[in-house]
């Protein structure tokens, strides 16, 4: 019906007498104001196509409201149609019925709300296109994105698609650009709304010629944030003030897949199913080809144009493959990362960003995360690398770019030294400078561990203690030098001033550590240490922590992994996903009255119980022996004898026992291996004489720690000098040492490296292994085979 027509029936209804007997309109006329029907009108006609849609929302709205029902407005149409001398045709009963409804609704609701109802026609119908869109066969992404943007470019106003329509589209569109893991999907469907995935895709660096996705580390980080700060709920005030995640950008595996193809690299489609030794040997090939290697001049083009909007700010481009961080596979540290300095001109950031992603790529076909997916029977899946990029959070302090304070925290704290401890409650790692201090196992310091029941409680009291076990080193990203750098804190002390010193040290006064009292007091750096007191205790931190953890961790209904950043007095969510732990054992009966002959060691530093039973091997690196190794080539060589061990005993039971700190970065500290060089061991001890200093790390939360929680593999610290401890080194000096007859050419490493075969020695007993959590005891002893 033409918009005149209309308007002069309306005006017309307006101008006639009431109706006759008493009946009660609907619409009454002496009531009616006609500016707002005429904009109504004016309104619905932009859109003919969905006029009639628009008329049954109203109406419905109507309805949800008690002003009128669709027999009544028909009704009142017939009367109106009687009293005016209108013939009572259909076509004229259904125009004047529309026009009462439209009259009612411009009645009853004011202009935002009428906004919102059109609004909600125009979104159902976009809603419809994408559906279809997004669930037809071999569509592509340009399809999806137009339709997506069509829905998105629609305001979002108060009223949605019903959730029960918007879950299906959802899932589609959480399969095409994000992650097609089932565990995942059925988290993200309730946090992650169909404009989340729009905004989300202008951030997509997508390739023109092959599909793909962002891949497991970007979608746990997006999904994070999701739950935390949602679209369509109410989010916690607090939560919304102070949370964030750091300006990200996704390459997703499309490129990855292109720049195999276009370079016509198929041969590392069949990388995965080499051998260990093929795999070492091919990493050089590898990195010259992946140097000559080009990316396509369009995707060339895109990089370039993210490099124009992000600027000169530092970047980290981080990996972020389809396996990575899923439920119960971590992959922990398996991929590389890279922090790029991005100062310059264009074309020399542009080809640092380009070598700093074939690098994470490269990292696709290292032996750790092949023999990772190997352990864990996912070799067979057709694994592909994203690249997450963000801006690095933190400030430029001259060469030097950090943030305050970042680390890794729990939701879930399975280690703790005091019954006063909540584990329910969470626990961090935290460190001054780059988080790469509290997720790898690093020399020369400790990261803070905070138990977020009792932020202030710590294990050490005399500040000598607190001192040995606090953090000693920085990592920094240097930006005349491109590199990361890792700085003594006494040092960046007295060349940096960061304004938020107050809240991360702690000064040594007279044997008695104490934090400053107010900000602007001095700090001699010669005498500070990184505590964190004042950030702990005087700050929202802590109790925006415990929130964020609880949050994460019912929706995901299991405990969570959190790396992050704090800067500025904002917490950056960097990464999340699902915490790896040890099967619950409850208590864990440990053999009393052992004769001392049959006793290997005991110890009283437990990260959670478990047993190791019937070890036939143990594999002993002397730490006497190895800390008086002269050169650092000797130090890698046992490493390199580890490994070696590890795969002859691979059909074997045996237990690993070697100077702590194992697979440290510092030589000094410890054996340095990576995953696959330990991962048949049953048991790893770390071994900490006093008088080497190699005191064993608590390295719960560590990239390498996760490595053995998800391996089953029993990590023990043990102190053989400390009061009550047991541990029989004689044992282990005078068995005979099998290393020569397992392979004759790691003979040279006799006097280091100790092979035992357990039953040989012990009359037919073999190795058994007991820790208990709740007493804090463990043993290890030699008994008969438990069958």
């Amino acid at each position: 019906m033409p918009l005149r027509r209309q308007a002069a029936l309306i005006a017309a209804a307006a101008a006639r007498r009431p109706l006759k007997g008493g009946e009660n309109p609907i619409v009454p006329a002496e009531t009616i104001s006609m500016l707002p029907v005429y904009r109504l009108l004016r309104r619905i006609m932009r859109y003919p196509d969905l006029v009639e849609t628009m008329r049954e929302i109203f109406l419905k709205a109507l309805a949800a409201k008690g002003i009128a029902a669709p027999e009544g407005l028909r009704q009142e149409a017939c009367a109106r149609l009687a009293a005016e001398g209108f013939e009572l045709t259909e076509a004229n009963l259904r125009e004047y019925t529309d026009l009462l409804i439209c009259t009612a609704f411009a009645q009853a609701f004011n202009e935002q709300e009428i906004e919102d109802y059109i609004n909600l026609a125009r979104k159902q119908d976009r809603f419809q296109n994408l559906n279809k869109v997004v669930n037809m066969e071999g569509t592509t992404t340009r399809k999806i994105k137009k339709a997506l943007k069509e829905f998105c470019e629609i305001p979002m106003g108060d009223l949605y698609i019903s959730p029960s329509e918007a879950e299906g589209v959802r899932v589609a569109l959480v399969n095409h650009f994000i992650s097609n893991q089932l565990p995942f999907i059925g988290i993200a469907k309730h946090h992650i709304t169909i404009r989340d995935i729009g905004e989300l895709a202008d951030r997509i660096i997508w390739n023109r010629r092959r599909p793909g996705k962002i891949g497991g580390k970007s979608a746990g980080m997006f999904l994070a944030y999701k739950i935390l700060v949602p679209k369509l709920t109410q989010s916690d005030p607090e939560i919304e003030k102070f949370v964030r995640i750091p300006e990200s950008y996704y390459i997703n595996t499309g490129n990855f897949s292109d720049f195999i193809d276009s370079n016509e690299l198929y041969q590392f489609h069949t990388q995965k199913y080499k051998s260990r030794e093929e795999l070492e040997e091919g990493c050089q090939q590898i990195a010259a080809l992946f140097q000559n290697a080009q990316f396509s001049p369009d995707v060339v083009a895109d990089f370039r144009e993210l490099l124009q909007k992000v600027g000169e700010h530092p970047l980290i481009l981080r990996s972020s493959s389809l396996l990575e961080d899923n439920f119960g596979y971590a992959f922990s540290g398996k991929y590389d990362s890279f922090f790029i300095a991005n100062q310059g001109d264009l074309e020399t950031r542009l080809k640092e960003f380009i070598w700093g992603l074939k690098h994470v790529h490269m990292s696709t076909y290292n032996p750790a995360p092949i023999i990772y997916r190997r352990d864990n029977n996912l070799l067979d899946f057709d694994e592909k690398m994203s690249v997450l990029v963000q801006k690095v959070v933190g400030r430029r302090f001259g060469d030097y770019f950090f943030p305050f304070a970042a680390g890794v925290a729990f939701s879930f704290g399975a280690y703790s030294w005091s019954p006063r401890i909540r584990k329910q409650d969470g626990m961090i790692r935290l460190v001054h400078g780059l988080a790469t201090q509290a997720v790898d196992r690093v020399g020369g310091g400790y990261p803070r561990m905070v138990h977020l029941s009792h932020p202030q409680l710590r294990p050490e009291v005399e500040a000598s203690q607190i001192l040995k076990y606090s953090q000693k080193i920085v990592d920094v990203l240097n930006l005349k030098t491109g590199r990361l750098q890792s700085v003594p804190f006494q040092q960046l002390a007295r060349e940096v001033t960061h304004p938020d010193l107050f809240f991360a040290v702690s000064v040594d006064q007279e044997g008695h550590m104490a934090a400053p009292m107010f900000r602007g007091q001095a700090i001699p750096p010669q005498r500070a240490c990184l505590t964190f007191d004042n950030l702990l205790a005087k700050t929202e931190f802590c109790p925006l922590m415990r929130k964020v953890l609880r949050k994460l961790q019912e929706a995901y209904g299991r405990p969570v992994d959190v790396e992050f950043v704090w800067e500025g007095g904002l917490l950056y969510i960097v990464q999340c996903r699902s915490l790896a732990l040890h099967k619950e054992m409850g208590v864990v009966a440990l053999p009393q009255d052992l004769p001392p002959d049959q006793v290997l060691f005991t110890n009283d530093r437990v990260m959670y119980s478990g047993v190791a039973a019937n070890l036939e091997y143990i594999v002993y690196v002397d730490p006497k022996a190895y800390a008086q190794l002269a050169s650092h080539s000797e130090k890698l060589a046992i490493g390199r004898v580890v490994s070696r061990l590890n795969r002859l005993l691979q059909d074997k039971r045996f237990a690993l026992f070697g100077p702590g700190r194992w697979g440290s970065n510092d030589i000094t500290l410890g054996v340095r291996v990576g995953y696959g060089d330990i991962n048949h061991t049953l048991v790893l001890g770390e071994v900490a004489f006093a008088e080497n200093g190699s005191t064993p790390e608590v390295s719960y939360g560590t990239h390498f720690f996760n490595d053995l929680v998800e391996a089953g593999i029993l990590s023990i610290a043990i102190f053989p000098d400390q009061k009550g401890t047991v541990f029989n080194e004689p044992f282990l000096h005078r068995a005979p040492n099998r290393l020569k007859a397992l392979a004759p050419e790691l003979a040279p490493y006799e006097g280091v490296v100790h092979v035992i075969h357990v039953p040989e020695v012990t009359g037919g007993c073999y190795l058994q292994v007991f820790q208990d959590d709740a007493g804090q005891k463990g043993v290890g002893c030699f008994q008969a085979s438990s069958g």
